[in-house]
This record gives C-alpha cells, structure tokens and sequence, in this order.
C-alpha cells in the first residue's frame, strides 16, 4: 500500500464558498483554457450510501494499474472528515490513491471536504459555506486530463443534494462521464437499482451497468435472484459481482480480504 499526504480542506474565499485552491481562477487570470473534456472513464454512484462505492472504484483501479493502465481515483466531494496526527483527511480519498497510485495529491483527489458525516449540502451550511460544484467539476477535468482513465465517486446517491439547487446526478451531468451504479446484494436492492436506473436516465444520464457489492459467502435466494433479475428489469449488465470481504473497513484502513474483491474484477468489462 502506498502512503499518501493527508489532505488540506480546500474551501475558501472570505464570502465562505467551498472553492479548489484557486486553481481555476490562476488558470482564468493567466489566460489558459478552463473547459477541459473528460477523457475515457466513469462516474460512480450508488443506490445508497454505504453501497460499496468506494470497495468497488478502489478495486477497479487496483486492477487498471496492475494491467499497466494509467488510471486516477478521484472523490471530489467527502462529508465526515477523519482527524490523525492533527491532519483532517477522507478515508475514503485515502484509500483509493492508495489502490489507483496515481501520484496526484491528496487535494487533487479530494478537493472537497466537510466535517460533519451528512449530504453534503448539510454538512456544508452547518459550516456556514457552500460547495461550488462547476469549480470542483473543472479541478476533476484537470486532473483527468493527466491520465488514461479517471474514476470518479460521487457521494451517496444520484439526489444527495451538494447546494441548495443541485444534486450529485447535476454533478455527474457536468462531467459527462458514464454511470456505474453500485447496489446492494439483498432483499429491496430491486426496486432501490431500478430507481436509481430510472433517475439516472430521467436526467440524461448513461448507465453503464451495474455493479452488486458485498455479495455473502452462503446467499439466500433473494441474493442469488437479484442479479439476474435487475439485469432483466433495467436492461442493463451486472459488471461484476464483489465478495463481502471479511475485515475489509476503509474507514479504519483495514484491508482485510482485499485480494478477494479486487480479483473479482474482469476489467475487460469495463474497457
């Protein structure tokens, strides 16, 4: 595993707005064009949050960087910020640089985040600001550009509110990039996938496939129908189906049974 800088929160102009370390107004005073495309890569979300997004994007780009892809995990937007060594950081940016070892910093990863584990249009006015999502969207543009293949993990689900008028899917619109929705094994993951399916399309968005985390070692029969199931129902394929891995907790660093989740991956899938 690689060792990362812990991040510095980036927000800040005196008017309280969430911003991203005043790269895009250094970019606009020195001229440089700011509207980058996204290149080749996905946006991932889920039907909930604690979904398995972040198992799911790290795993992806564990498997992309061993196959000698240059491949970037990003996590613009984090709520419930971690505290070690004085340092306030996302566990969750962590642990992703730590499996796509992109070499970016951590406020390149995380440009984002907020003290209180809440939606982050919450967690932001407890704060007394306010997230600015086109600038984080240009600071996930300008980090991609540097790479083959960029991951991008949304917060929660597709109507987790970041301002008082936009959502993650307006965020995940900005960037153009296609969905991966990442659901639940068990009873009630029918309805929540097909839901999130539903909005995602509803807005415009593509939806690649899906992908079932934290699959049990002994299913029951809902988890052993499911799969097919939301295949059948919103037309679109499972990508891959991740074992519950046993000690695995990013919020601790734990790794646990990583190996198990990460070899579970086909990423010809998802070329």
């Amino acid at each position: 595993m690689v060792r990362i800088r812990l991040p510095r929160l980036i927000i800040g102009s005196a008017r309280g707005m969430l911003v991203c370390s005043g790269r895009a107004d250094e970019a606009r005073s020195s001229g440089e064009q700011t509207v980058l495309s996204m290149r080749r890569g996905f946006f991932i979300t889920a039907t909930d949050t604690g979904a398995g997004k972040t198992v799911f994007t790290a795993a992806l780009a564990a498997r992309l960087r061993a196959a000698g892809r240059d491949v970037v995990a990003i996590k613009p937007i984090a709520s419930g910020a971690a505290i070690a060594a004085g340092r306030r950081f996302s566990a969750d940016a962590v642990f992703l640089e730590q499996a796509a070892r992109s070499g970016e910093p951590a406020g390149a990863i995380n440009p984002v985040l907020l003290d209180a584990p809440l939606a982050p249009a919450v967690a932001a006015r407890l704060q007394g600001q306010t997230i600015l999502p086109e600038c984080v969207a240009e600071c996930c543009r300008r980090v991609a550009a540097r790479h083959e293949i960029a991951l991008v993990e949304g917060v929660g689900g597709l109507l987790v509110p970041l301002t008082d008028g936009s959502t993650v899917a307006d965020f995940a619109l900005m960037l153009g990039l296609p969905l991966i929705v990442v659901a639940r094994p068990g009873l009630g993951t029918i309805n929540h996938t097909a839901l999130t399916v539903e909005c995602a399309r509803g807005r415009g968005l593509r939806v690649a496939g899906i992908v079932i985390s934290g699959y049990p070692d002994s299913p029951g029969l809902a988890e052993q129908t499911n799969p097919a199931e939301i295949q059948r129902l919103t037309g679109l394929p499972v990508l891959a189906v991740l074992p519950l891995a046993a000690g695995l907790d990013v919020d601790a660093g734990d790794q646990g049974q990583w190996s198990s989740v990460v070899s579970s991956i086909d990423i010809a899938r998802f070329l």
